[in-house]
């Protein structure tokens, strides 16, 4: 199917723009025909030369682009527009010209006769099964404007999440990348400086200065080894953890970290209860909404967890006895979750568990980074404090024969 460029007159003498994915000219015709536009033009829309390569600042679509598109996809639903108007329109106001191209896809399918979720469907890089699949529940009960708003509500705070985690990790990674840098410095440009002025002093030097000195040249002359060393086990890393049994046992180690497990736990519990809630509130059947959970959940350890109790489930099990059974959630949250069972209200207490521990994760945040940062100052001083060290101590050593 081929991509055409239309233009075309409404029924109230407006001129009308677009474009639409069809078989035939005649195609596109019969479309704008149903929508009550006569086409003045209709041509081929020229092809992208830089199509089937793949560039990754080309095709992206960030989330907060997804959250504006959602919001104001609601409030056009709510108001009464049709679908395929909002499209269009929505289409029109996007920068991204991946997005655009994708709404306009999605568009067209509409127009052909596809429901909105099948449409989504078509573009898991942009909407994933969760959205899809709330898309889909929204449709059938007729609250597709009420679960696009839910719908940004949950992705905004996804976010938020993220960025708390990510703010924890940018300080001791910034300190460490200085801590390199620095130490590099030292050993490449000042180390030589001194050793040339030990030699011309002639004497023994003492055993670290030797040893700071030796390290020194080696790096000088195999730092391609070290650079390809680094690259060999970076690469190395990611194709393990890629792997089924890689991905689990990483995981697994991750989770029993003592300051950065409890974290990642946190955050984990706190994303699958505000995911599970968003989809049983909007009508998603359970054994779905866990399937689609666990697959989202970024663990490998916790996503077993999970499916283990959508297996549970189907064999007659409530939610929490698998969920206990597992190590992974702590017993408050299964007991809640046992609460929010036996009362039929379980999407409203997975809720308060998710906002509870949106601040267990701000607590978690602020312990690791109090933790973090004055270990890496020892770290930094101790390692540049050793160097500077080694250098002066032939000096000191002179001084007191001299005396």
């Amino acid at each position: 199917m081929e991509v055409f460029v239309w233009e075309g007159r409404s029924r109230k003498g407006t001129i009308e723009k677009g474009e639409m994915e069809a078989a035939s000219e005649s195609a596109v015709r019969m479309a704008l025909r149903r929508q009550q536009i006569q086409a003045t033009k209709i041509q081929t829309k020229p092809k992208d030369i830089l199509k089937g390569i793949k560039l990754p600042w080309k095709k992206r679509v960030r989330e907060k682009e997804i959250v504006v598109f959602t919001r104001q996809f609601a409030t056009m639903i709510d108001a009464g527009l049709p679908l395929v108007q909002c499209m269009e329109i929505l289409s029109s106001q996007q920068n991204n010209p991946f997005f655009k191209e994708t709404l306009l896809k999605v568009k067209g399918d509409v127009e052909a006769g596809s429901t909105f979720a099948d449409a989504l469907r078509k573009h898991p890089t942009v909407f994933n099964d969760l959205y899809c699949n709330l898309v889909a529940a929204g449709e059938a009960g007729g609250i597709l404007d009420t679960i696009l708003n839910r719908l940004a509500a949950y992705i905004e705070k996804s976010m938020n999440l993220k960025k708390k985690v990510k703010g924890a990790m940018v300080y001791p990674a910034a300190v460490m990348a200085v801590a390199l840098v620095v130490v590099a410095a030292l050993l490449l440009f000042v180390i030589p400086v001194f050793q040339k002025m030990f030699a011309d002093m002639g004497g023994t030097l003492p055993a670290f200065t030797q040893l700071v000195i030796n390290l020194s040249q080696v790096l000088r002359t195999f730092w391609w080894a070290f650079l390809g060393l680094f690259v060999g086990l970076y690469l190395g890393f990611r194709t393990y953890y890629k792997t089924e049994k890689g991905r689990e046992k990483v995981d697994q180690y991750l989770l029993q970290l003592p300051v950065l497990g409890n974290l990642i736990r946190k955050v984990a519990i706190a994303k699958f209860t505000r995911t599970l809630s968003t989809m049983l509130s909007s009508g998603v059947p359970i054994l779905e909404g866990l399937d689609i959970v666990a697959r989202t959940s970024g663990n490998k350890t916790i996503e077993k967890a999970i499916l283990k109790t959508r297996t549970s489930i189907g064999e007659g099990k409530t939610v929490a006895e698998p969920l206990g059974t597992s190590g992974i959630f702590p017993p408050m949250v299964v007991q809640m979750i046992s609460v929010g069972e036996s009362t039929g209200a379980l999407d409203a207490m997975l809720a308060k568990i998710a906002d509870f521990y949106d601040d267990e994760v701000d607590a978690a945040v602020a312990a690791l980074t109090s933790l973090l940062e004055p270990v890496l100052m020892v770290f930094l001083g101790t390692t540049i404090g050793a160097l500077v060290i080694a250098m002066y101590l032939p000096i000191f050593q002179m001084a007191s024969v001299l005396g």
